[in-house]
């Protein structure tokens, strides 16, 4: 978490984001997210109440001021209100309302579970607004084999690496950027550490395990800043690779293999990844929530789509498919 919101945010959510990150393990992304879903809400609150300068604006309310008394006044029509203001006011759609609801039921169940600050509950009955569930955007079986085939240049071994796992393991981005050589063991394994910080053990295919090699072959050993020593993947500057920078590696060869402009991104192939293995490879749906590291089935079940083919395939193997009219 950066050290300016811990400054910036009063105490009562201060504590909050710090639980978050030391005792239930949350990524500092998803914290500084709880915190810009918490100061717009709060701001939102002040300006309702009357409680700011009327000429100032939005984005520049302070919240420091916000303290228990205040948030004991809130009631589950203010959270309605609030979404409704996210709505219409600032265009935020079903999925983004969704996110907001979630931070506040965690951020008011914290303070009524956890420290006891709230004897009620205003978000314990609040609703989430519907997402619309769409099937995650993924390159098919030629695409990626293009993909892969679009590697050159001073650092193909590292690229080409970093592809592969990509598509073989259906890796996070911040996993393959914080993979250590040490994590690559000899049985054929990969420690990765995911969410929350939590270790699962990958196992590498033959594809996998000879582009690591590879890569180790020429992977750069002098000059490497001291904390980055043990980096698996390492940047042109001889520090550990960065998501901007896998990020661009990314973008270059989709647009070099013909399939820019078309919202591919590192986590779809992630996204592909997993289509692959569940259409491809038949794997069971538990399995892969191991593989993905999901922590619940349903997050992993968006997988269970079935292509196009497989639907024209399916309707094919009707035994009534061949019946001809004999009239």
């Amino acid at each position: 978490m950066k050290h300016e919101i811990l400054q910036n945010c009063p105490p009562v959510i201060r504590d909050f984001l710090t639980y978050s990150e030391t005792i239930k393990g949350k990524s500092s992304l998803s914290v500084e997210g709880y915190y810009l879903d918490l100061q717009t809400f709060f701001r939102y609150l002040l300006f309702v109440r009357g409680l700011v300068d009327g000429k100032s604006e939005f984005e520049e309310i302070d919240i420091s001021a916000v303290n228990i008394e205040l948030i004991k006044t809130v009631t589950i029509s203010d959270l309605y209100a609030y979404l409704v203001f996210c709505k219409n006011e600032r265009s935020n759609n079903a999925a983004t309302r969704a996110r907001k609801t979630s931070t506040l039921r965690i951020f008011f169940r914290y303070l009524c579970e956890q420290t006891h600050q709230l004897e009620t509950n205003p978000a314990l009955m609040l609703e989430s607004p519907k997402v619309k569930q769409s099937l995650p955007k993924h390159l098919t079986l030629e695409d990626s084999l293009e993909l892969l085939n679009s590697v050159d240049g001073a650092n193909q071994k590292r690229d080409y690496c970093i592809l592969t796992l990509f598509l073989n393991c259906g890796l996070r981005l911040a996993e393959l950027c914080s993979l250590n050589v040490g994590d690559i063991k000899p049985d054929g394994t990969m420690t990765v550490t995911g969410k929350g910080n939590k270790e699962r053990l990958v196992y590498l295919n033959d594809a996998c395990q000879r582009a690591v090699a590879e890569y180790i072959a020429v992977r750069p050993t002098d000059d490497i800043a001291f904390t980055d020593r043990n980096a698996l993947f390492i940047s042109r500057n001889h520090r550990r690779i960065s998501n901007k920078t896998v990020q661009h590696i990314v973008k270059t060869y989709l647009e070099k293999a013909g399939l820019g402009g078309q919202g591919f991104s590192t986590h779809k192939l992630r996204h592909t990844a997993a289509t692959l293995m569940y259409q491809h490879g038949q794997v069971d749906i538990r399995v892969l929530k191991d593989i993905l590291g999901h922590s619940n089935l349903g997050t992993t079940q968006i997988y269970t789509h079935v292509s196009d083919s497989q639907i024209k395939n399916a309707v094919d193997a009707n035994p009534l498919s061949g019946v001809k009219n004999k009239k």
